[in-house]
């Protein structure tokens, strides 16, 4: 939705043909008996539009479901007054706006007529075909909606599973929803903000995955009109406080205009005004806002080339603002979106944000999946499915979609079904990565080795121990980047299973699912022994991530043993952690676990700054006077040797290390990568001030070109 759609009174701010208006139609005037030789004239601005997209289209159909519809529902009534029939009518004037084809509209007419009245699906198969049918099974399904929090999650299960069947089921549904949320007003405030809620959580959501940027625009600005009533009337009036004549973007758009008929690009340059969720969200980004806040320019070429040929004559002519570019034409974002973004500097330093596409990546970009039109048409070379299936392959499913199908299927608890979906739903950008073999994954922003181990593996994931990421080994923690290469690694044991720790870090339901399922069916695994966890070593449980409360181990089972850390609470049993091997002199903090222990790091250990963004309160820890440490005891270390590979560099290693005193507890040699290898020790020494001199000593080894404490935990054997 756009400004002047939200504010029907402010002047347009168009430089060229109009965007989809979808507030068109009011009430509708419904007529009486008309002839079988022409259209019903309260379906008439429906056709108008509807040809505007698909000038060969056959009426006929439509006039014979508005028909069925106009007799169907004849004497209901809506609540705000209104023959019911101009409900269906809008829905389906919203779905023509946006181009979608002739049996999406038909269904849309008829969405309601078996929920409501008397027709049933038989006559609707009868009389309008298969698809027809199965679109209408589709929606009415969804109209039994209850909204009360113990409906949602199944409630909005059935949605998914319906939309990931057909795309335009829920396309119809967003439109119902949209006309719903428009005559919201005749409703009890409270009943208001509660489908204003689910509408924000969950449907806008899946109109931006499904790209119909359209209906997501003028949804997000009804929501943010009754649920921040206060902050939308501040945000109308400070867009109609910049309507004028003096508007900056009208001189840069002229320049850019001018620029472009010069260069001999045949281009289309529009002001695209910004919708009120839009500009609350820049101001509040910003502060104070711009001229050129209250919207961008809209560049529309021909070709695909074109469109790099007009970002360079703009890069060229003006001083671009190279943070503000991305290239979304070589990168489609997930939901088929596809431009170019950049933002240049105008007369009197005005930045312009703007958008350039072909005319055909703008459709799509307004209509999403809605503009391409009919996923299942039959090739007529093509043999006769002899046996309709429930089950369709859609092309035009977007990756995220199939994957939500997939767990959804593993989501048996509504409560995990719910949760999950709202959480994937609220990610709103989408990477790739790329396998060893040459595959991809679609991951969401914020993935991390553990997401594309279950996106990979599936349940065989439960044995990883770590992965590569663009050839160099990473711990599971480690959050993917677009375009980074991972390999997954598995241990060899079949038996092991995940840590409770991968949730901290898992983004996608998929592996969320998968990591709960393993613990429901092994509940003594949820929370292990403390004084056996560290004893099973990562390399059985995978690498702990940045939060881990793993330890080195402290005790004994006849009984606490001494650390010569001291913390405030003198009963508790204080343990070294393993992810940093504190040693004195390191300054340290620790945080109570499990069964009261206290946890104790090294302060610049990453488990640290992580414990702190949870909410995890620290505890002051100090080592003891003289270090407090029995003389037998001695300290514990963990190692990381990075060197380049050749013969006897074990041999010359573990020499070095026995020369300086040091006992080694667990040694781990990853396979040399590129001829470099990684060798992580784990060593006892008799006292913290061998440690630096330790250190100088391995790194004296030829081929060692670092040594530095580990920030994880290394296999104890």
């Amino acid at each position: 939705m756009s400004a002047e759609a939200a504010d029907p009174g402010a002047p347009l701010r168009r430089r060229s043909r109009p965007r989809i208006d979808l507030r068109r139609l009011g009430r509708v005037a419904l007529r009486g008996p008309v002839s079988r030789d022409r259209l019903p004239d309260a379906i008439s601005h429906v056709a108008e539009a509807h040809r505007a997209h698909h000038p060969d289209a056959d009426l006929t159909i439509l006039r014979r479901a508005y028909v069925l519809a106009e007799s169907s529902h004849r004497g209901q009534m809506r609540k705000s007054g209104e023959p019911y029939i101009t409900h269906p009518l809008a829905v389906t004037l919203i779905l023509a706006e946006l181009g979608a084809e002739t049996t999406t509209l038909t269904a849309s007419l008829l969405h309601d007529t078996v929920e409501d009245t008397e027709v049933t699906l038989e006559q609707v198969k009868e009389q309008f075909g298969d698809e027809v049918c199965y679109l209408v099974d589709g929606v009415t399904k969804l109209e039994k909606v209850d909204y009360g929090a113990a409906a949602e999650p199944e409630t909005f299960r059935k949605m998914l599973v319906a939309t990931g069947n057909d795309v335009r089921v829920m396309s119809i549904k967003l439109a119902d929803r949209l006309h719903n949320m428009r005559t919201l007003g005749v409703m009890r405030p409270e009943k208001q903000a509660r489908i204003a809620k689910v509408t924000r959580d969950v449907l806008i959501p899946l109109a931006e995955r499904l790209g119909v940027q359209a209906l997501k625009t003028e949804l997000e600005d009804l929501v943010f009109a009754i649920l921040h009533p206060e902050e939308y009337e501040e945000t109308r009036a400070l867009i109609a406080a910049a309507t004028g004549p003096d508007d900056p973007l009208e001189t840069i758009a002229d320049n850019v205009t001018h620029t472009l008929r010069d260069a001999g690009i045949s281009a289309e340059v529009l002001i695209r005004p910004r919708h009120f969720v839009s500009v609350h969200r820049v101001r509040r980004k910003r502060g104070e806002l711009r001229g050129t806040d209250f919207g961008r320019l809209l560049v529309l070429v021909g070709e695909d080339a074109d469109c790099y040929a007009v970002l360079g004559e703009l890069h060229t002519c003006f001083t671009p603002v190279i943070s503000e570019f991305k290239d979304f034409i070589a990168a489609p974002k997930f939901n088929l979106y596809q431009s170019l973004h950049t933002a240049v500097v105008g007369p009197e330093g005005a930045v312009a944000e703007v958008l350039i596409r072909t005319h055909r990546m703008h459709k799509v970009a307004e209509a999403g999946v809605v503009a391409l039109g009919n996923p299942y048409a039959q090739d007529p070379a093509a043999p006769p499915q002899t046996e309709p299936s429930d089950e369709r392959a859609d092309p035009t499913r977007p990756g995220w979609l199939s994957r939500l199908l997939d767990w959804q299927e593993s989501a048996t608890d509504p409560d995990t079904f719910w949760t999950t979906l709202r959480d994937d739903l609220a990610q709103d950008r989408e990477i790739t990565v790329f396998r060893t073999d040459g595959g991809t994954l679609g991951l969401p922003a914020g993935a991390s080795c553990v997401d594309a181990a279950y996106a990979q593996y599936g349940d065989l994931a439960h044995t990883a121990i770590g992965a590569r990421v663009n050839g160099r080994l990473a711990t599971l923690s480690t959050v993917l980047c677009d375009g980074d290469t991972v390999q997954p690694l598995l241990a060899q044991d079949t038996a092991s299973g995940p840590s409770p720790d991968w949730l901290d870090h898992a983004r996608t339901p998929a592996a969320r699912i998968a990591i709960t399922g393993w613990f429901s069916d092994h509940p003594d695994e949820a929370k292990p022994d403390p004084e056996t966890a560290d004893a099973t070593g990562p390399g059985t449980r995978g690498e702990p991530a940045a939060a881990t409360e793993r330890e080195a181990p402290a005790r004994s089972r006849s009984g606490p043993r001494p650390t010569g850390v001291v913390v405030d609470d003198p009963n508790a049993q204080v343990r070294l952690a393993g992810c940093c091997t504190p040693v004195p002199p390191d300054e340290l903090t620790g945080f109570v676990v499990r069964g009261g222990a206290v946890t104790v790091h090294r302060r610049e250990c990453p488990a640290v700054a992580a414990m702190q963004e949870i909410g995890r309160a620290p505890v002051v820890a100090r080592w003891e006077d003289g270090e407090g440490r029995e003389s037998d005891a001695g300290c514990r270390v963990t190692l990381v040797a990075e060197s380049f590979g050749r013969p006897r560099l074990l041999a010359d290693l573990t020499e070095a290390i026995a020369t300086a005193d040091a006992a080694i507890v667990s040694a781990t040699v990853e396979p040399p990568s590129e001829q470099r290898v990684r060798h992580t020790y784990t060593l006892r020494l008799p006292d913290a001030a061998g440690l630096p001199g330790l250190m100088r000593a391995m790194r004296d080894v030829a081929g060692v070109y670092d040594v530095s404490r580990a920030q994880h935990p290394a296999p104890t054997g």
